[in-house]
Protein backbone atom coordinates (compact mmCIF):
# COMPACT_ATOMS: atom_id res chain seq x y z
CA UNK A 1 0.00 0.00 0.00
CA UNK A 2 1.10 3.46 -0.22
CA UNK A 3 1.30 6.20 -2.59
CA UNK A 4 3.29 9.48 -3.78
CA UNK A 5 1.55 13.05 -2.68
CA UNK A 6 4.03 14.86 -4.59
CA UNK A 7 7.72 15.08 -5.62
CA UNK A 8 10.24 17.37 -6.06
CA UNK A 9 13.28 17.26 -8.39
CA UNK A 10 15.93 19.53 -8.27
CA UNK A 11 19.25 19.51 -10.95
CA UNK A 12 18.39 16.78 -12.86
CA UNK A 13 19.27 17.73 -16.08
CA UNK A 14 16.44 19.90 -17.51
CA UNK A 15 14.75 19.77 -14.13
CA UNK A 16 16.61 22.66 -12.24
CA UNK A 17 13.56 23.11 -9.90
CA UNK A 18 10.03 21.43 -10.42
CA UNK A 19 7.56 20.24 -7.65
CA UNK A 20 4.44 18.53 -8.78
CA UNK A 21 1.61 17.87 -5.58
CA UNK A 22 1.71 18.08 -2.25
CA UNK A 23 5.28 18.09 -0.07
CA UNK A 24 6.53 19.10 3.35
CA UNK A 25 8.31 22.04 1.65
CA UNK A 26 4.92 23.23 -0.03
CA UNK A 27 1.91 22.46 2.07
CA UNK A 28 -0.69 24.48 -0.31
CA UNK A 29 0.19 22.15 -2.79
CA UNK A 30 -2.94 19.15 -3.92
CA UNK A 31 -2.01 15.89 -3.23
CA UNK A 32 -1.48 13.77 -6.47
CA UNK A 33 -4.32 11.73 -7.64
CA UNK A 34 -4.04 7.86 -8.90
CA UNK A 35 -3.51 8.81 -11.94
CA UNK A 36 -1.19 11.71 -13.21
CA UNK A 37 -0.51 12.52 -17.18
CA UNK A 38 2.48 14.68 -18.24
CA UNK A 39 1.98 16.53 -21.43
CA UNK A 40 3.82 19.20 -23.17
CA UNK A 41 5.73 19.49 -26.88
CA UNK A 42 8.91 17.46 -27.55
CA UNK A 43 12.69 18.67 -25.66
CA UNK A 44 10.46 20.12 -22.91
CA UNK A 45 12.03 17.84 -19.82
CA UNK A 46 8.82 14.60 -20.09
CA UNK A 47 11.32 11.99 -20.84
CA UNK A 48 13.95 13.59 -18.50
CA UNK A 49 10.64 13.29 -15.65
CA UNK A 50 10.10 9.76 -16.72
CA UNK A 51 14.20 9.13 -16.66
CA UNK A 52 14.24 10.62 -13.26
CA UNK A 53 11.99 7.62 -11.72
CA UNK A 54 14.64 5.50 -13.27
CA UNK A 55 17.25 7.19 -11.96
CA UNK A 56 16.11 6.47 -8.47
CA UNK A 57 14.79 2.77 -9.09
CA UNK A 58 18.14 2.07 -10.46
CA UNK A 59 19.95 3.69 -7.13
CA UNK A 60 17.81 0.92 -5.36
CA UNK A 61 19.11 -1.49 -7.33
CA UNK A 62 22.50 -0.77 -8.26
CA UNK A 63 23.83 2.32 -6.00
CA UNK A 64 23.60 5.75 -7.56
CA UNK A 65 27.24 5.54 -9.52
CA UNK A 66 25.85 3.13 -11.50
CA UNK A 67 22.77 4.42 -11.67
CA UNK A 68 24.28 7.61 -13.07
CA UNK A 69 26.01 5.51 -15.89
CA UNK A 70 23.30 3.26 -16.55
CA UNK A 71 20.66 3.68 -19.39
CA UNK A 72 22.74 6.36 -21.82
CA UNK A 73 22.88 8.88 -19.11
CA UNK A 74 26.33 9.59 -19.66
CA UNK A 75 26.99 9.98 -15.36
CA UNK A 76 26.64 12.79 -12.70
CA UNK A 77 28.30 15.06 -14.93
CA UNK A 78 26.09 14.61 -17.93
CA UNK A 79 22.84 14.49 -15.29
CA UNK A 80 23.65 17.83 -13.69
CA UNK A 81 21.39 20.79 -14.67
CA UNK A 82 24.15 23.21 -16.58
CA UNK A 83 25.43 25.65 -14.74
CA UNK A 84 24.57 23.99 -11.39
CA UNK A 85 26.92 23.82 -8.29
CA UNK A 86 24.00 22.20 -5.96
CA UNK A 87 23.54 18.19 -6.30
CA UNK A 88 20.62 16.50 -7.68
CA UNK A 89 18.26 16.74 -5.03
CA UNK A 90 15.01 14.31 -4.95
CA UNK A 91 11.97 15.42 -2.24
CA UNK A 92 9.12 12.46 -2.04
CA UNK A 93 6.00 13.12 0.26
CA UNK A 94 4.65 9.35 0.65
CA UNK A 95 1.84 8.25 2.24
CA UNK A 96 0.93 4.49 3.78
CA UNK A 97 -2.60 4.72 4.03
CA UNK A 98 -5.31 7.20 4.62
CA UNK A 99 -4.80 7.12 8.26
CA UNK A 100 -1.14 7.38 8.53
CA UNK A 101 0.84 10.63 8.67
CA UNK A 102 2.81 11.07 5.47
CA UNK A 103 6.60 10.38 5.20
CA UNK A 104 8.99 12.75 3.47
CA UNK A 105 12.05 11.57 1.67
CA UNK A 106 15.39 13.37 0.79
CA UNK A 107 17.93 12.20 -1.38
CA UNK A 108 20.72 14.18 -1.91
CA UNK A 109 23.61 13.09 -5.25
CA UNK A 110 26.22 15.33 -5.58
CA UNK A 111 30.07 14.88 -7.19
CA UNK A 112 33.26 13.88 -4.66
CA UNK A 113 36.36 15.87 -5.60
CA UNK A 114 37.37 12.54 -7.57
CA UNK A 115 33.49 13.82 -9.66
CA UNK A 116 32.27 10.50 -8.80
CA UNK A 117 28.80 10.79 -7.43
CA UNK A 118 27.90 9.76 -3.73
CA UNK A 119 25.21 10.23 -1.67
CA UNK A 120 25.27 13.06 -0.24
CA UNK A 121 22.59 13.22 1.85
CA UNK A 122 19.64 11.02 2.73
CA UNK A 123 16.90 11.39 5.10
CA UNK A 124 13.40 10.22 6.33
CA UNK A 125 10.94 12.48 8.20
CA UNK A 126 7.50 11.97 9.75
CA UNK A 127 5.29 13.79 12.44
CA UNK A 128 4.40 11.83 15.30
CA UNK A 129 1.05 9.78 15.24
CA UNK A 130 -2.18 12.06 15.32
CA UNK A 131 -0.48 15.40 14.48
CA UNK A 132 -1.21 18.00 11.28
CA UNK A 133 0.84 20.32 12.70
CA UNK A 134 4.53 20.69 13.27
CA UNK A 135 8.23 19.89 12.17
CA UNK A 136 7.94 15.94 11.20
CA UNK A 137 10.59 14.01 13.35
CA UNK A 138 13.89 12.46 11.57
CA UNK A 139 14.07 8.84 11.76
CA UNK A 140 16.75 8.17 9.40
CA UNK A 141 19.60 11.18 8.61
CA UNK A 142 23.28 10.11 7.12
CA UNK A 143 24.99 12.58 5.53
CA UNK A 144 27.98 10.76 3.53
CA UNK A 145 26.78 8.09 4.73
CA UNK A 146 27.09 8.63 8.29
CA UNK A 147 24.57 9.09 10.75
CA UNK A 148 21.44 7.48 12.89
CA UNK A 149 18.49 5.72 12.14
CA UNK A 150 15.22 4.74 14.50
CA UNK A 151 13.99 1.35 15.12
CA UNK A 152 10.19 0.28 15.42
CA UNK A 153 6.64 2.57 14.33
CA UNK A 154 7.38 5.64 16.09
CA UNK A 155 10.36 8.04 17.07
CA UNK A 156 12.97 10.30 15.68
CA UNK A 157 14.95 13.23 16.36
CA UNK A 158 14.04 17.12 15.87
CA UNK A 159 15.93 19.56 14.09
CA UNK A 160 17.75 21.11 17.61
CA UNK A 161 18.98 17.32 18.39
CA UNK A 162 16.13 16.55 20.90
CA UNK A 163 15.18 12.38 19.94
CA UNK A 164 12.37 10.27 20.93
CA UNK A 165 12.43 6.53 20.82
CA UNK A 166 15.20 3.53 20.34
CA UNK A 167 18.03 5.95 18.48
CA UNK A 168 21.02 3.86 16.65
CA UNK A 169 23.82 5.30 15.03
CA UNK A 170 24.70 4.41 11.96
CA UNK A 171 27.66 4.19 9.42
CA UNK A 172 27.49 2.83 6.11
CA UNK A 173 30.71 1.29 4.90
CA UNK A 174 29.64 2.49 1.12
CA UNK A 175 28.23 6.11 0.56
CA UNK A 176 27.35 5.49 -3.30
CA UNK A 177 24.34 3.28 -1.84
CA UNK A 178 21.60 4.01 -0.25
CA UNK A 179 21.02 3.94 3.33
CA UNK A 180 17.49 3.00 2.87
CA UNK A 181 19.05 -0.62 0.82
CA UNK A 182 21.13 -1.40 4.02
CA UNK A 183 18.61 -0.66 6.74
CA UNK A 184 15.42 -1.77 5.37
CA UNK A 185 16.50 -5.50 4.95
CA UNK A 186 16.84 -5.11 8.68
CA UNK A 187 13.57 -5.58 10.80
CA UNK A 188 13.84 -3.22 13.62
CA UNK A 189 13.61 -0.56 11.18
CA UNK A 190 10.00 -0.66 10.66
CA UNK A 191 9.35 2.15 8.67
CA UNK A 192 12.45 2.00 6.86
CA UNK A 193 11.44 -1.19 5.54
CA UNK A 194 8.32 -0.22 4.51
CA UNK A 195 9.17 2.46 2.47
CA UNK A 196 12.31 0.43 0.75
CA UNK A 197 9.48 -2.14 -0.03
CA UNK A 198 7.09 0.57 -1.85
CA UNK A 199 9.82 2.30 -3.57
CA UNK A 200 10.80 -1.43 -4.81
CA UNK A 201 7.91 -2.14 -6.01
CA UNK A 202 7.60 0.72 -8.92
CA UNK A 203 7.39 -0.25 -12.48
CA UNK A 204 8.84 1.81 -15.18
CA UNK A 205 7.40 0.68 -18.55
CA UNK A 206 9.98 0.67 -21.54
CA UNK A 207 7.28 -1.79 -23.70
CA UNK A 208 8.93 -2.99 -26.70
CA UNK A 209 6.85 -5.48 -29.24
CA UNK A 210 10.27 -6.94 -30.69
CA UNK A 211 11.10 -8.27 -26.80
CA UNK A 212 7.49 -9.57 -26.40
CA UNK A 213 8.05 -11.82 -29.35
CA UNK A 214 10.99 -13.46 -28.19
CA UNK A 215 10.62 -16.84 -27.31
CA UNK A 216 11.81 -17.58 -23.89
CA UNK A 217 12.79 -19.95 -21.58
CA UNK A 218 10.34 -22.34 -19.03
CA UNK A 219 10.27 -19.91 -16.54
CA UNK A 220 7.29 -18.30 -14.65
CA UNK A 221 7.06 -14.90 -13.77
CA UNK A 222 4.63 -13.19 -11.72
CA UNK A 223 5.10 -9.44 -13.23
CA UNK A 224 5.87 -7.78 -16.21
CA UNK A 225 9.81 -6.91 -16.64
CA UNK A 226 10.28 -3.49 -18.40
CA UNK A 227 10.25 -4.14 -21.83
CA UNK A 228 7.89 -6.98 -21.62
CA UNK A 229 10.11 -9.58 -22.70
CA UNK A 230 8.64 -12.14 -20.31
CA UNK A 231 5.18 -11.44 -21.95
CA UNK A 232 4.39 -15.73 -22.47
CA UNK A 233 6.53 -16.24 -18.64
CA UNK A 234 3.74 -13.91 -17.02
CA UNK A 235 0.64 -15.82 -18.90
CA UNK A 236 2.27 -19.48 -18.02
CA UNK A 237 2.19 -17.73 -14.20
CA UNK A 238 -1.30 -16.52 -14.01
CA UNK A 239 -2.33 -19.77 -15.77
CA UNK A 240 -0.61 -21.76 -13.24
CA UNK A 241 -1.99 -19.98 -10.33
CA UNK A 242 -5.55 -19.64 -11.56
CA UNK A 243 -6.40 -21.47 -14.98
CA UNK A 244 -9.90 -20.22 -14.85
CA UNK A 245 -9.25 -16.73 -13.43
CA UNK A 246 -6.83 -16.17 -16.22
CA UNK A 247 -9.18 -17.31 -18.54
CA UNK A 248 -11.66 -14.29 -17.38
CA UNK A 249 -8.90 -11.54 -17.58
CA UNK A 250 -8.08 -13.07 -21.16
CA UNK A 251 -12.12 -12.86 -22.03
CA UNK A 252 -11.99 -9.18 -20.38
CA UNK A 253 -8.86 -8.22 -22.39
CA UNK A 254 -10.22 -9.76 -25.73
CA UNK A 255 -13.40 -7.00 -25.24
CA UNK A 256 -10.85 -3.83 -25.64
CA UNK A 257 -8.57 -5.43 -28.31
CA UNK A 258 -10.19 -4.10 -31.57
CA UNK A 259 -10.28 -7.29 -34.22
CA UNK A 260 -9.27 -9.83 -31.60
CA UNK A 261 -12.64 -12.36 -30.95
CA UNK A 262 -10.81 -14.68 -28.76
CA UNK A 263 -7.53 -15.16 -26.56
CA UNK A 264 -6.58 -18.10 -25.13
CA UNK A 265 -3.33 -19.82 -23.31
CA UNK A 266 -1.95 -22.68 -25.45
CA UNK A 267 0.01 -25.50 -23.19
CA UNK A 268 3.15 -26.87 -25.34
CA UNK A 269 3.94 -30.46 -25.07
CA UNK A 270 7.45 -28.60 -22.56
CA UNK A 271 4.78 -27.17 -20.65
CA UNK A 272 5.24 -23.83 -21.57
CA UNK A 273 2.22 -21.65 -22.31
CA UNK A 274 1.67 -19.88 -25.71
CA UNK A 275 -0.79 -17.12 -25.96
CA UNK A 276 -2.81 -17.53 -29.12
CA UNK A 277 -5.13 -14.67 -30.58
CA UNK A 278 -7.93 -15.49 -33.25
CA UNK A 279 -8.49 -12.62 -35.50
CA UNK A 280 -11.98 -11.56 -36.90
CA UNK A 281 -12.47 -13.48 -39.95
CA UNK A 282 -9.85 -15.98 -39.72
CA UNK A 283 -10.02 -19.78 -38.68
CA UNK A 284 -6.99 -20.66 -37.18
CA UNK A 285 -5.13 -18.76 -34.71
CA UNK A 286 -2.00 -16.34 -34.37
CA UNK A 287 0.77 -16.32 -31.49
CA UNK A 288 2.44 -13.40 -30.36
CA UNK A 289 5.09 -13.64 -33.24
CA UNK A 290 2.95 -12.73 -35.75
CA UNK A 291 0.94 -9.91 -33.74
CA UNK A 292 0.74 -6.45 -34.82
CA UNK A 293 2.84 -4.16 -32.66
CA UNK A 294 -0.34 -2.15 -31.75
CA UNK A 295 -2.28 -5.67 -30.62
CA UNK A 296 0.88 -6.75 -28.60
CA UNK A 297 1.10 -3.19 -26.54
CA UNK A 298 -2.53 -3.16 -25.99
CA UNK A 299 -2.39 -6.53 -24.75
CA UNK A 300 0.22 -6.00 -22.59
CA UNK A 301 -1.06 -2.72 -21.33
CA UNK A 302 -4.31 -4.74 -20.69
CA UNK A 303 -2.49 -7.38 -18.56
CA UNK A 304 -0.34 -5.09 -16.14
CA UNK A 305 -3.68 -3.46 -14.95
CA UNK A 306 -5.14 -7.22 -14.37
CA UNK A 307 -2.01 -8.10 -11.77
CA UNK A 308 -3.40 -9.66 -8.96
CA UNK A 309 -0.95 -8.21 -6.55
CA UNK A 310 -0.18 -5.00 -8.23
CA UNK A 311 2.83 -2.69 -8.24
CA UNK A 312 2.56 0.47 -6.34
CA UNK A 313 3.19 2.68 -8.66
CA UNK A 314 3.53 2.35 -13.09
CA UNK A 315 5.30 4.79 -15.34
CA UNK A 316 4.23 4.07 -18.84
CA UNK A 317 6.21 6.42 -21.44
CA UNK A 318 3.91 7.82 -24.60
CA UNK A 319 1.54 4.64 -25.15
CA UNK A 320 0.06 5.97 -27.98
CA UNK A 321 3.61 4.70 -30.33
CA UNK A 322 2.21 2.28 -32.42
CA UNK A 323 -1.62 2.39 -31.56
CA UNK A 324 -4.35 3.75 -33.65
CA UNK A 325 -5.61 6.91 -32.29
CA UNK A 326 -9.30 5.88 -31.41
CA UNK A 327 -7.81 3.05 -29.22
CA UNK A 328 -6.34 6.05 -26.34
CA UNK A 329 -9.06 7.07 -25.14
CA UNK A 330 -10.42 3.39 -24.37
CA UNK A 331 -7.18 2.72 -22.58
CA UNK A 332 -6.78 6.33 -20.42
CA UNK A 333 -10.30 5.12 -19.24
CA UNK A 334 -9.48 2.07 -18.31
CA UNK A 335 -6.07 3.49 -16.68
CA UNK A 336 -8.08 5.59 -14.90
CA UNK A 337 -10.84 3.35 -13.28
CA UNK A 338 -8.12 0.69 -13.09
CA UNK A 339 -6.15 2.83 -10.47
CA UNK A 340 -9.02 3.65 -8.35
CA UNK A 341 -9.17 6.47 -5.20
CA UNK A 342 -7.45 4.68 -2.79
CA UNK A 343 -3.82 3.50 -1.79
CA UNK A 344 -3.45 0.17 -4.09
CA UNK A 345 -1.68 2.02 -7.13
CA UNK A 346 -0.38 4.91 -9.03
CA UNK A 347 -0.66 5.35 -12.60
CA UNK A 348 1.89 8.22 -14.51
CA UNK A 349 1.81 8.64 -17.66
CA UNK A 350 3.73 10.57 -20.62
CA UNK A 351 1.63 11.55 -23.92
CA UNK A 352 1.60 14.09 -26.61
CA UNK A 353 -2.12 12.56 -27.18
CA UNK A 354 -4.82 14.79 -27.28
CA UNK A 355 -6.84 11.81 -27.38
CA UNK A 356 -5.86 10.20 -24.38
CA UNK A 357 -5.58 12.98 -22.49
CA UNK A 358 -9.27 13.38 -23.55
CA UNK A 359 -10.43 10.86 -21.03
CA UNK A 360 -8.95 12.56 -17.63
CA UNK A 361 -10.05 15.67 -15.63
CA UNK A 362 -7.47 19.30 -15.47
CA UNK A 363 -6.74 18.03 -11.65
CA UNK A 364 -4.73 14.69 -13.53
CA UNK A 365 -2.59 16.36 -16.04
CA UNK A 366 0.44 18.26 -15.83
CA UNK A 367 1.85 20.80 -18.31
CA UNK A 368 5.42 21.01 -18.72
CA UNK A 369 7.15 23.56 -20.37
CA UNK A 370 10.39 25.91 -21.20
CA UNK A 371 11.13 28.58 -19.17
CA UNK A 372 12.96 31.67 -20.69
CA UNK A 373 15.98 30.13 -18.84
CA UNK A 374 15.47 26.90 -21.13
CA UNK A 375 15.21 24.78 -18.03
CA UNK A 376 11.80 23.15 -17.84
CA UNK A 377 8.48 24.18 -15.66
CA UNK A 378 5.92 22.31 -14.78
CA UNK A 379 2.06 23.36 -14.33
CA UNK A 380 -1.61 21.61 -13.21
CA UNK A 381 -4.23 22.16 -16.20
CA UNK A 382 -6.61 23.32 -13.51
CA UNK A 383 -4.78 25.77 -13.25
CA UNK A 384 -5.04 27.50 -16.67
CA UNK A 385 -7.52 30.49 -16.67
CA UNK A 386 -10.71 28.60 -18.53
CA UNK A 387 -9.79 25.04 -18.43
CA UNK A 388 -11.90 24.24 -15.13
CA UNK A 389 -14.77 26.56 -16.61
CA UNK A 390 -14.87 24.90 -20.18
CA UNK A 391 -14.25 21.63 -18.89
CA UNK A 392 -17.55 21.90 -16.29
CA UNK A 393 -19.44 22.88 -19.79
CA UNK A 394 -18.84 19.71 -21.93
CA UNK A 395 -14.92 20.48 -23.02
CA UNK A 396 -12.53 17.86 -22.90
CA UNK A 397 -8.73 18.27 -22.06
CA UNK A 398 -7.00 16.88 -24.88
CA UNK A 399 -9.14 19.25 -27.54
CA UNK A 400 -8.70 21.97 -25.35
CA UNK A 401 -5.03 21.40 -24.78
CA UNK A 402 -4.95 20.63 -29.12
CA UNK A 403 -6.70 23.79 -29.16
CA UNK A 404 -3.77 25.69 -27.50
CA UNK A 405 -6.36 27.02 -24.95
CA UNK A 406 -3.11 26.22 -22.25
CA UNK A 407 -0.11 24.95 -22.27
Amino acid sequence: MGKILGIAIQNYGSLKDISLGKLLSNQSGAELSNMTAIIGPSGNGKSTLADAFGFLSDSLAEGVERACDARNRGGIRQLLSQGSEGPIHFEIYYKETQNDSPITYELSVAKDRMGRPYVAEERLRQRRAGERNGRPLSFLHLLNGKGYAFEGKKGGQEDDGKSEGEKQEVELADNRKLGIVTLGAMKQYTRIEKFLNFLRSWYLCYFTPDAARQLQSLSPDPYLNRDGSNLNNVAQYMYRRNPVEFKKILADIQTKIPNIRRIEPIEMPNGQIALAFWQNDFKEPFYSQRMSDGTLKLFAYYLLLHERNPRQLIFVEEPENGLYHKYLATLALEMKLNVGKGYGKQLFVTTHSPFFVNALSPEQVWVLSKGEDGFSTIKKASEYQFVKDLVSEGATVGDLWYSEYFG
